[in-house]
């Protein structure tokens, strides 16, 4: 049976974005398959990227960890080149750079909406008092937000331009999340992780926080409790249940 409940002892939630918030993931996730397939295409004998590699190797990454993780499976191996280098360079800067433009064309053609149970969820908290941070990988964190109609929730924002300017280590690496509760100025043991990832799961278990709280949009519930979940849901409208 799934435990803790959230209840006084916990005094801020700290939010993924992708996948937790937002359906971004869906948007990541074309995007790196169409970057990740035709990079393969220069190679023999690949097979094609799949929904699997995604959640295994690239899921709540920094995009260019994802890129030398995933070609590291591959038994790739692809000079680093320079967060400089154009969409076009066959580096792994060049190649998350260009699944980055690819992803902020789809946001930018086709917006995004938050989960409505995500929403509720986020609304009730504030009802409650609760403080509130998002804690993302992504360095279009802000931008997605805004596309959500969402920036006014949060009062903290660890994304990847602060992780990159505080020389923070990324997810599974913990230390973004105690960022974030450090911002809030809330002890981890007192905060919330809410992850729908591995690596970010693995973060929060890493962080001594109080309560990882994984959503299970597809890698798996197993999974999610192996990495550290205390508990996992479906959806975020069933914490909105509780909190009625």
């Amino acid at each position: 049976m799934d435990s803790p409940s959230l209840d006084e002892k916990f005094h801020a939630v700290l939010f993924d974005l992708d996948g937790v918030l937002t359906p971004t993931a869906l948007i990541h996730m074309r995007a790196w398959q169409e970057m990740l397939n035709e990079e393969l295409s220069r190679h023999q004998d690949q097979n094609p990227y799949t929904d699997e590699d995604y959640f295994a190797y690239v899921d709540g990454k920094p995009r260019y960890n994802g890129v030398r993780d995933f070609f590291a499976s591959r038994g790739i191996t692809l000079p680093e080149g320079d967060p400089s280098d154009g969409p076009a360079a066959q580096t792994i800067c060049g190649l998350g750079n260009r699944k980055n433009d690819l992803f902020n064309t789809v946001l930018a053609r086709d917006g995004i909406q938050p989960y409505p149970g995500s929403r509720r969820w986020v609304d009730r908290l504030h009802e409650s008092g609760m403080a509130m941070a998002v804690v993302s990988s992504s360095r279009n964190a802000a931008a997605v937000l805004k596309a959500a109609g969402m920036v006014e929730d949060f009062s903290v924002l660890v994304d990847g331009n602060r992780s990159k300017t505080e020389r923070l280590p990324g997810k599974p690496a913990p230390d973004t999340y105690l960022r974030g509760a450090e911002l809030l100025g809330v002890p981890a043991e007192q905060c919330v992780v809410v992850e729908d990832a591995v690596s970010g799961v693995r973060a929060g278990a890493a962080g001594g926080f109080g309560m990882v709280l994984g959503v299970n949009r597809g890698v798996g519930a197993d999974r999610l409790r192996e990495a550290g979940a205390d508990r996992v849901v479906d959806d975020l409208d069933e914490m909105v249940e509780e909190m009625a």
